[in-house]
Order: structure tokens, then C-alpha cells, then sequence
């Protein structure tokens, strides 16, 4: 293949066109079940992701009272990727979203980049709001008078690297109680586990459940997946707004001095940290 192969792109009345000669041969197309109510769910839910439920708590305690700078810089973020996304969506108006933008635009090699990266995002972003829900149903749980074992709601890395931390910690003469409370959870999480083999039996059962779970509904259809969203969507929008309206009554004045206790590294770093979760 040659080189110059590999940044070849279509213009746009090319890919219009063979758009439409494939429909026009072809009796099966996309089913359009997404209503403008159901398209602007999607889009808040996008707008407010998961990153303000599960990792805004680091967020804050890097970028302190200035985490409300946080959010203006993501705003402009937004806007700007919004503004482009409309631009791109009226010109090419079809299936195929980002990959289809950047082969327009970059040719077919920065298309095809973006494509897996964009399933690489959705991968692990997935990860990570699954392990934070573990965390809530956990503390949910355990606040009921349950109590989950730790192996079964902590993953694999996590409990062993723990548990190598607060050996090495106890071979030079410390103690378990010496290392961080998370490192001492995973310590003996990775103790407690059954064991088969050589196997440590460690997972993070809830977080497997719901990724689980989400995954068969998407499996289902888009129909029974946009009756859930809109449903979560507005759960969401009531728990931020019922945040809002109580906190309002806790704003103490005084806890914002100093406004930037980390400076402004500490804000780009709850930015790195936080900004990325918001469009989960």
C-alpha cells in the first residue's frame, strides 16, 4: 500500500453519494426511534456526565474552592466541540460520526486512529464510572447493615499491588496500620481471598454486574435503552438539582480563602482529573 494511500480522503458530495446509491440498493436502513425529546436526554446526559458523581471529590481536593474554575473551562470545551459537531452533522448529515468527520477532513488514517480510539474511551471511561458505582452501592450496602467481603468488591490490580505495598511496609519493621486505609482494604482483601490454584479469587463483582447489566440493555434494543436513559437522565438532573438547593443553605464564605490552595496547577490537574468524566 502505498503511503499517500493511507491519508486519502473523500470529499463530501463523494460520501453523500455513495450513501445514497447504497440505500438505494439496499432495502435495510437504520430505524430512526430517537424522538427530539430522546436526542435532547442524550445530549444533558452527555453535557452532565459521571464524572460529577464520581470523581469530582478529587477534583476538589486538588483544585480546592477554584474547582468552580473547573467547570468554566470545561463549559468553553464544550461549547467549541458542540459548535464543531453541528458544523460537521449539517454538512455530512449521516451515520458515522467522528470517523466519518475525519475522513473528510484528515484522510483515512487519522479516521481510522479515531475510530478505535474512540471505543478505547468508551472502554475505559465505562471502567472507571462502574468502579466508582461499586464504591456508592458498596457504602449503600454497608450503611444497611450488610457487609460485602472486601475481595468481592475490589479489583484483581488493585488488592494485589495493595497487598505487595503493606508487605514490603511490615518487612521493614512497620505495620499494617501504617499504610493508607485503602492500602490496608486491599492488604486484606488479597489475604481473605479464596484461592484456586495460584489464583487469588479477587473481582469487582457489583462493577462487573452493571457493566453486565447496561450491556445486555444496549444488546435489547435502542427502544428499551432510550426508555432507561431518559429515566436515569432525569434521576440525575433531580440529584443534582436537590445537591444545589441543599447545599445552598451550607455556603460558608470563609472556607474559600485560600481559593487556590495548589494554584493553578491544582486546577488544571482537577481539570486532567474531573473534565474528561464529564462527558461520560
Amino acid at each position: 500500500m502505498k503511503s499517500n494511500n493511507l491519508f486519502r480522503k473523500k470529499t463530501v458530495n463523494q460520501i453523500l453519494a455513495e450513501i445514497k446509491q447504497q440505500e438505494d440498493h439496499s432495502s435495510g436502513e437504520l430505524l430512526r426511534n430517537l424522538t427530539l425529546k430522546d436526542l435532547t436526554a442524550l445530549g444533558i446526559a452527555a453535557i452532565i456526565g459521571a464524572g460529577i458523581f464520581s470523581t469530582i471529590g478529587n477534583a476538589s481536593a486538588a483544585g480546592g474552592p477554584a474547582v468552580s474554575m473547573l467547570f468554566l473551562f470545561t463549559a468553553i470545551a464544550c461549547v467549541f466541540s458542540a459548535m464543531c459537531y453541528a458544523e460537521f452533522a449539517s454538512t455530512i448529515p449521516i451515520s458515522g460520526s467522528a470517523y466519518t468527520y475525519a475522513y473528510a477532513s484528515f484522510g483515512e488514517l487519522v479516521a481510522w486512529i479515531i475510530g478505535w480510539d474512540l471505543l478505547m474511551e468508551y472502554a475505559i471511561g465505562n471502567i472507571a464510572v462502574a468502579i466508582s458505582w461499586s464504591d456508592y452501592f458498596t457504602g449503600l450496602i454497608y450503611g444497611l447493615g450488610y457487609e460485602i467481603p472486601t475481595y468481592l468488591t475490589m479489583d484483581f490490580l488493585s488488592a494485589s499491588r495493595g497487598y505487595d505495598t503493606v508487605t514490603a511496609l511490615i518487612a521493614s519493621g512497620g505495620q499494617v496500620s501504617d499504610a493508607s486505609s485503602f492500602e490496608q482494604a486491599a492488604y486484606y482483601a488479597w489475604l481473605h481471598a479464596p484461592v484456586l490454584g495460584s489464583i487469588r479469587l479477587v473481582a469487582d463483582l457489583p462493577a462487573l454486574a452493571i457493566v453486565a447489566l447496561i450491556t445486555t440493555l444496549v444488546y435489547i434494543g435502542i427502544k428499551e435503552s432510550k426508555t432507561v436513559s431518559n429515566i436515569l437522565v432525569l434521576l440525575k438532573v433531580l440529584v443534582i438539582l436537590m445537591v444545589i438547593a441543599v447545599g445552598a443553605f451550607y455556603v460558608n464564605p470563609a472556607n474559600w480563602s485560600p481559593f487556590a490552595p495548589n494554584g493553578i496547577s491544582g486546577v488544571l490537574k482537577g481539570v486532567s482529573v474531573d473534565g474528561s468524566s464529564l462527558y461520560l
